[in-house]
């Protein structure tokens, strides 16, 4: 229980992190949807997706295999040197070529017309991708008030640089000019639009960077072969899990344009509700984060403990994420009348797509708690099987339902894609860790647990016609805290104030 008790606590300080800072981006989004149309947030999140995907190809798994090879080498400082030599000289290298062949991959992308948008995001994702390996060093190091401390100054460079170009630039062109005009004023008197938030994220990156200008120098830059050969022999299955697992993450805000190529301007509407509605959904991906931060060096620390306790104690951490999941489900779709002002009414009809991703999101928070077998047994590769699984399935499914469904509401296939397609392989995982990894889940605690918050879901959307506004969501309350006292009486959980009643 030790183990679980520190997994919980590095998981609330990286989950502070991640919360705040993807609420706090989240809250970006308002200001995105009422100062551009539709089509033009849709042309921010289609952006988006590709460097979600770029950013895992430029760290091609190297982060997971820094934290393998960091606790099974007997000099972790030189695994770090390795890590980070080897991923600062790709996404050098990347820079390079996107600059020489930013026109064709303009084109490759739908995008011709906006390439300095595309030139920004990718210098952006390949300092994001050098950046991650003296974060991973600082999960490793256990200094994880320092990692948080890190990531909220980027999310807070970056809405000050949002709010500094999208509404202080403007009021100061139109009332003090000479103060900005230098850089601001449009070139041809175009307005340079979106492409302020591409400016704000590269400007954060930068600096962010510089803050972990201790940790890159901590060692001197170098590549020892034998090293990195094992390395990339562990991870690059690891690579293709990452992009097949973000592609198919993306999947739908990817497609949706090539699906409807005829029909442009439809295509990045309906990319651009998606994008915004599944913001809402962001609390399940948050937590995921959060959880993945501080389960990864947990699993390794866990593997060097003989006995059962180790066992139990990756069962203990899948239980009590699925709980925590339940619980987040739970709360969002209570308050979703309320969550939903958060972006312009023009996109409220997206709004079914919440519970959906949702439920997918949770799925793939399991899969990845499954994912232990694999990495422990080294047999990343499946890993790869599983994650091409995956992307096979969604791209077959969002091919299927999201033309069938068609213009304006087919991202509703995309969403329905994301949830099959993660419960399959989580499914899938499952059994395969039973042959290879056996571990003693407690399957029907868990059950009973889905039942039950599916029966409080049920039930607070039952009685949403029922009772006044007011009443309405104190019920609701009522059904979360039924929900978390269930948890703590079943799972025995001790409670400081009674605690020290008792001693007394």
């Amino acid at each position: 229980m030790a183990g679980i008790k520190s997994l919980a606590k590095e998981t609330a300080v990286y989950g502070l992190s991640s919360i705040v800072g993807r609420f706090l981006n989240w809250c970006l989004v308002p200001l995105y949807v009422y100062l551009f149309p539709t089509e033009e947030y849709g042309i921010v999140s289609y952006l988006y997706s590709f460097t979600a995907v770029m950013l895992v190809i430029l760290n091609y798994g190297m982060e997971t295999g820094f934290f393998r090879f960091a606790n099974k080498e007997p000099d972790p400082d030189k695994v770090y040197a390795t890590s980070l030599t080897s991923v600062g000289t790709t996404s050098l290298l990347f820079i390079i070529l996107l600059t020489l062949f930013l026109s064709p991959v303009s084109e490759l992308i739908l995008l011709p017309h906006h390439s300095l948008y595309v030139w920004l995001l990718g210098v952006t994702v390949a300092v994001d991708a050098f950046s991650n390996i003296p974060f991973a060093y600082l999960r490793y190091r256990k200094k994880a008030l320092r990692f948080a401390g890190i990531k909220l100054l980027n999310i807070a460079l970056n809405i000050a640089l949002n709010l500094f170009f999208l509404l202080c630039c403007p009021a100061l062109m139109k009332h003090f000019p000479g103060l900005v005009s230098w850089f601001y004023e449009p070139a041809g008197g175009e307005s340079f639009g979106i492409g302020w938030i591409f400016v704000a994220n590269l400007i954060s990156s930068l600096i962010v960077m510089a803050c972990l200008l201790p940790e890159i120098r901590k060692n001197r830059f170098g590549i020892e072969g034998r090293l990195l050969r094992k390395m990339l022999a562990y991870s690059w299955p690891l690579l293709i899990l990452g992009v097949a697992g973000i592609m198919s993450q993306n999947m739908g805000q990817m497609l949706i344009p090539y699906i409807f190529k005829g029909s442009e301007e439809a295509a990045r509407s309906m990319v651009g509700i998606y994008g915004a509605n599944i913001k809402i959904a962001i609390v399940m991906v948050m937590f995921t984060q959060a959880f993945r931060y501080a389960y990864e060096p947990f699993i390794f620390a866990q593997a060097k403990n003989d006995g059962e306790s180790r066992r139990l104690a990756y069962c203990d951490a899948m239980k009590f994420f699925l709980i925590f999941g339940l619980f987040i489900f739970l709360g969002v779709m209570f308050f979703l009348p309320i969550l939903k002002h958060f972006i312009s009414p023009s996109y409220w009809p997206g709004l079914r797509v919440v519970p959906v991703m949702m439920l997918a999101e949770l799925c793939f928070g399991i899969f990845f708690n499954l994912s232990m077998w694999y990495k422990l047994t080294d047999r990343t590769q499946w890993g790869m099987y599983l994650s091409l699984l995956c992307f096979v399935l969604m791209l077959g499914l969002n091919l299927l339902l999201v033309p069938a469904i068609g213009i304006p509401d087919g991202y509703m296939g995309a969403a329905w894609a994301a949830l099959i397609s993660y419960f399959a392989v989580m499914t899938v995982s499952y059994f395969l860790g039973r042959k290879y990894y056996p571990l003693p889940y407690q399957l029907g605690r868990m059950g009973l647990y889905i039942l039950f918050a599916g029966a409080l879901y049920y039930a607070g959307m039952y009685i949403d016609t029922l009772f006044p506004v007011w009443l309405l969501y104190a019920v609701r309350v009522i059904f979360l805290c039924i929900y978390i006292g269930t948890v703590i009486i079943a799972e025995r959980i001790p409670l400081p104030g009674i605690r020290r009643a008792k001693r007394q």
